[in-house]
């Protein structure tokens, strides 16, 4: 395990790059910003593009992608042997990248995935330029139960099932990488992470139900379960039976907070048969479960600075960040202010006041 000296060193080289990045009080700069070129000049400086609106926006995000991961990067490898809980986080660009390519396939498309795979260095396992070769892209690595006994993606790997697969594959190989750790260096990481999984599960038992019109059984089968935590889909499965257009139904919930307040939904969105106005908005509780967790991260990020908690939190900072940028940039794309934006995401006037 690390020493104090890499530990001490590692926390002050996270502490500098949060420092300047868009978190706490200085997300605040961001809100004055009403052209994607502001926006651009704000993050990276004299490193901005000249270019025209409509392409700046897929090079902007193309780049805010590879500035996560190379400051995520960076930190994970000033570990001379990086915990295995830091490369799986880092490895989370891996595994988006996967669903993409994966997708594919199983669909049929021939032109390919858009864009470079994050680039992992000595992190990164899958062979993404042999796509669309599932087996050579795949042999070898912790992803081959996605293979037939041919070599080809299985059938049953495909749309929501895929991402099911990997995303329990993830948080169990996730889970047992914080168990490893001694409870000094794991307890903030443990304490987000079952957050997390248990919020992840309740936004896809919403999406399912909204967008896929699935029924409770069938929900069951796409939920997160981990042998070592089955409670951390207890909340999904409490409000599988609750009316998608009744809110008082869901009063007694324990993540009711999470969810749309009273009023018109603001998403195109109506059950069949329904003449309410009020509906349980996936959206909504994703952005709201997203803000808790950032809050939850960053006022972990300074408790322990000694521990490997400050570079989990560290990694979850960077990661909240891209989405934040990510999310502004597209709004400034569709001609919204970053104000607006922020409106949007339910988050511009509570997380300015708070500080890294």
């Amino acid at each position: 395990m690390a020493g104090m000296g890499e530990r001490s060193y590692v926390y002050a080289k996270a502490c500098g790059i949060i420092g300047k990045s868009f978190v706490g009080r200085r997300i605040a700069a961001l809100h004055p910003v009403s052209r994607l070129s502001e926006l651009d000049r704000l993050i990276f400086g004299s490193g901005a593009r000249e270019l025209p609106e409509r392409e700046l926006l897929p090079d902007l995000e193309k780049r805010l992608i590879r500035r996560s991961v190379a400051q995520i990067v960076s930190i994970v490898n000033s570990f001379k042997n990086p915990p295995e809980l830091l490369s799986l986080l880092l490895r989370v660009y891996e595994y988006s990248d996967l669903k993409t390519a994966l997708a594919l396939i199983a669909e049929g498309e021939l032109a390919g995935p858009r864009g470079e795979p994050a680039a992992l260095g000595r992190f990164g396992t899958v062979r993404f330029d042999a796509w669309p070769d599932a087996k050579a892209m795949l042999g070898g690595t912790e992803f081959e139960f996605l293979l037939g006994g041919k070599g080809e993606l299985k059938k049953e790997f495909d749309g929501v099932s895929l991402e099911t697969a990997l995303d329990r594959h993830y948080y169990g190989r996730l889970w047992k990488s914080i168990l490893a750790l001694g409870r000094g260096d794991r307890r903030g990481a443990e304490k987000i992470t079952a957050e997390e999984i248990s919020l992840r599960n309740c936004v896809w038992m919403l999406r399912l139900r909204t967008y896929y019109g699935m029924e409770a059984g069938e929900v069951r089968q796409h939920l997160i379960s981990l042998k070592e935590r089955p409670d951390l889909g207890a909340d999904a499965l409490e409000a599988l039976e609750f009316p998608l257009d009744s809110r008082a139904e869901w009063e007694r919930w324990k993540r009711v907070s999470f969810l749309n307040p009273e009023g018109p939904s603001r998403r195109v969105f109506q059950s069949e048969g329904s003449s309410g106005v009020w509906y349980a908005d996936p959206r909504y509780f994703q952005n709201a479960a997203s803000e808790y967790l950032y809050k939850l991260t960053l006022h972990s990020f300074r408790r322990r600075p000694s521990s490997i908690d400050t570079s989990f939190c560290f990694i979850k900072l960077k990661q909240f960040e891209e989405d934040l940028l990510t999310s502004d940039a597209e709004g400034l794309g569709m001609g919204m202010s970053s104000k607006d934006v922020f409106g949007i995401l339910e988050a511009g006037p509570s997380l300015k006041q708070e500080s890294p």
